[in-house]
């Protein structure tokens, strides 16, 4: 019994082992998937104590043993509690959960690590093993914490069963009945039968609980609770590899270095040359023989089985290839329904024609009902790829009623085309799956490469769409264009009417201004130069604010004049010797008192020596007098404004840098163009014109010079011209 009981063991715990590594490495995401693997761990624990126990020599080897055998399966009733709480929808714990079985969990191992005899009076050999004899007491109560966590997680699964139909309940049944066949007798022989004085059975609990694990499993790989099928295909391949080749190299081994080679007892160089070119033929032929048994398991594991990346690689060359909607679509159906074994694979697009489209591998046909349910169940849904499983408990009356739809119509996956992020948004299409071919349900993975796909759909189907609009577009295009270029031509008419009828306007009222204000200008210079008579220093300040007042209206109506002779091509340059220092230094000083008066810095850093050259002198002091005269009335208090003129190489430059509210960036590319204001200027200064900017730059431009501009909104600009030397002739 004892070589019996050692094996049985032995290879439960192994494959306990097996079982719960298994699942702890492909779910650990899912909570029951966690549970699950800590009840095997605590299985483990169990066979691990309960080896020690019946076969160590040593006393106290024998003590430590058995307290692991106490207190290691104290862990599975609780967390078979948890599975049956959060299986099979992923519900969360009752917060008491945790708290009750934890306490209960840390005072039990507490008193047995403390007072091992209140629950155990002694250990001795019987048959071969070691036993415990069970002291009546504590053991009674250790036995009632497993019956009340059993009982608990009985009536979860029993609830569970009851509110659960189709796939649902036969889930939950596995693990119900698997629960119950394996903890029954568990119970019995490792806790009824040595109360009443029998325990040489307890080496069969950790075998019982097989049946639980195998239970599990079987709903595992069935329903798609974890996808451990990729762990037990490469498992079976690496044991049937490596048994073979210990079976093989074993044999050799024995046979040539006993019967052929070296009959004696003793180990010579000659044996170890043996062993060594064994080992090394080994290590050669390991991963050929693997390969082998990999392919054989992937039969048996995956019939289903695709490249997805020879999938991708595919599907993307059909999409990329196609820019016709509905070829394209067909191609991409056929790529998807190969590669994942699907009995069809169908799209449904709506058009820019407003057609609904339903184009696959097999001709389907929709009542209007059902699409339009779906069209209105769908946004809902919190993920892009729904499954159609009417046995399995939804978490909403909305996916049920979508899952019987779908369902009815044959229909394994529906996948909703919308960009990864968007899923409340309205799809560009569906694309719909029907059940896989081998009968096999559809799996995490399947799931996962559908999600991929659908990104590199989405973007295809819209581009499709636009190509396909863009035709539709042409073939009506013709007959807009031309309705659109007589409308056209008819508004143009009447702008050139209008244009004339304002350029004419503005000639003949810049004509009429100009003498009356000329007069006013003179009588105010000379009423300020003292013609008639003394006048006070408020007087003057008027007068002075008037006088400039004055001379900005007069560049006004030159620019509007100049405006005028553009349109009519007698705008002319008329070039005489000017001293550009000079010019500036005059239009300074009657800027000088508008400065002051707004509480600004004017600085004019005037060269001592600068050469006279041949300009239209008029047109430039406007020019200058303009971007000296917004750089003043765009600085807020207290700002500077600094004026430059200097020889630069071969140019010269001229210069206002203000420290203003500058020009924002998207109204710079069309600040120079006729009548345009940037949004703040408009603020800063409602009675502009737009005007003076035009005309500075089409004077400058004129007289082979180039504009100088740059702003920052917030911080200030930069506002004049440059002229190249070899362009401009020196005055005489």
């Amino acid at each position: 019994m004892a070589q019996l009981a050692f094996f049985t063991l032995i290879f439960a715990t192994l494959v306990n082992a097996l079982l719960g590594l298994a699942v702890l490495l492909r779910a650990y995401q899912r909570a029951y998937g966690v549970y699950f693997g800590l009840t095997i761990l605590g299985v483990v624990l169990w066979g691990i104590g309960d080896i020690g126990l019946l076969f160590a020599t040593n006393p106290e080897t024998v003590r430590i043993y058995a307290q692991i055998f106490y207190i290691a399966p104290m862990i599975i009733p609780i967390f078979i509690w948890f599975f049956a709480l959060t299986f099979p929808q992923g519900h969360r714990l009752p917060p008491a959960a945790p708290i009750v079985a934890g306490t209960a969990f840390i005072l039990f191992s507490l008193l047995f690590i403390l007072d091992f005899d209140f629950f155990v009076k002694g250990i001795a050999i019987r048959d071969g093993l070691n036993l415990s004899t069970p002291n009546t007491p504590g053991f009674l109560i250790y036995s009632a914490f497993f019956s009340i966590f059993f009982i608990l997680t009985y009536v979860a699964f029993y609830i569970k069963m009851r509110g659960l139909k189709g796939v649902g309940h036969t889930q939950v049944a596995y693990t119900f009945y698997g629960t119950l066949i394996a903890s029954i007798p568990a119970l019995v022989t490792n806790l009824s039968l040595p109360m009443a004085g029998f325990g040489t059975f307890i080496w069969l609990g950790p075998f019982f609980t097989l049946i639980f694990a195998i239970s599990v499993t079987a709903a595992i790989i069935r329903h798609r609770l974890f996808n451990i099928r990729l762990v037990l295909a490469r498992s079976v391949g690496y044991i049937l590899s490596v048994g073979s080749l210990a079976a093989i190299y074993g044999l050799v081994g024995f046979t040539v270095v006993n019967l052929i080679v070296f009959r004696d007892n003793n180990v010579s160089v000659g044996q170890q040359m043996v062993y060594t070119a064994l080992a090394a033929s080994l290590a050669f032929t390991f991963h050929p023989v693997r390969r082998f048994f990999e392919r054989i398991t992937n039969r048996l594991f995956y019939r289903d089985a695709y490249d997805p990346s020879v999938f991708i690689d595919q599907l993307n060359r059909a999409l990329v290839e196609n820019a016709e909607l509905e070829h394209m679509l067909k191609e991409a159906s056929f790529i998807i329904q190969s590669n994942l074994k699907s009995d069809f694979c169908i799209f449904g697009i709506e058009d820019t024609r407003k057609r609904t489209l339903i184009i696959g591998t097999t001709p389907k046909q929709y009542t209007a009902e059902d699409v339009a349910t779906v069209r209105s169940l769908t946004p809902h849904l919190i993920s892009r790829v729904f499954v159609a499983d009417t046995g399995y408990h939804y978490s909403s009356r909305q996916d049920e009623k979508l899952a019987a739809i779908l369902a009815r119509n044959s229909i394994g996956i529906l996948a909703r085309l919308v960009p990864d992020g968007q899923e409340g948004k309205q799809a560009v299409g569906y694309l719909l799956l029907g059940g896989k071919k081998s009968g096999n349900p559809y799996t995490s993975s399947d799931i996962k490469i559908i999600e991929i796909i659908i990104n590199e759909l989405v973007i295809a189907v819209e581009n499709a769409l636009r190509f396909q609009e863009i035709e539709n577009f042409n073939l009506t295009l013709q007959e807009k264009v031309e309705e659109a270029t007589r409308r056209l031509r008819q508004s143009n008419a009447k702008l050139k009417m209008l244009d004339q009828t304002k350029d004419d306007f503005i000639s003949m009222a810049s004509h009429q201004l100009r003498t009356p204000l000329t007069s006013v200008k003179g009588y105010v210079s000379m009423v300020l130069e003292g013609d008639a008579g003394r006048i006070t220093p408020l007087q003057r300040k008027l007068l002075t604010q008037s006088f400039v007042s004055s001379q900005r209206m007069v560049y006004l109506i030159s620019d509007l004049l100049n405006v005028s002779r553009l349109r009519t091509g007698k705008f002319v340059i008329e070039p005489v010797p000017t001293n550009l220092a000079t010019v500036i230094e005059g239009e300074i000083a009657q800027l000088v008192e508008t400065a002051k008066s707004r509480n600004l810095k004017l600085v004019y850093n005037k060269p001592e020596h600068f050469p006279a050259y041949m300009l239209d002198e008029t047109k430039l002091r406007q020019v200058i007098m303009n971007f000296v005269d917004n750089a003043i009335y765009y600085t807020p208090t207290g700002g500077t404004i600094t004026v430059n003129l200097a020889e630069k190489g071969q140019t010269i430059e001229f210069t206002v840098t203000d420290t203003g509210m500058g020009v924002p960036k998207q109204d710079q590319p069309h600040l120079f163009t006729k009548f345009f204001r940037a949004h703040n200027a408009k603020r800063a200064r409602p009675d502009g014109t737009g005007l003076g900017l035009f005309m500075a730059k089409k004077v400058v431009i004129a007289q082979g010079g180039a504009i100088i501009f740059k702003s920052q909104e917030g911080k200030g600009s930069t506002f004049g011209f440059s002229f190249a030397k070899d362009k401009l002739h020196p005055a005489p």
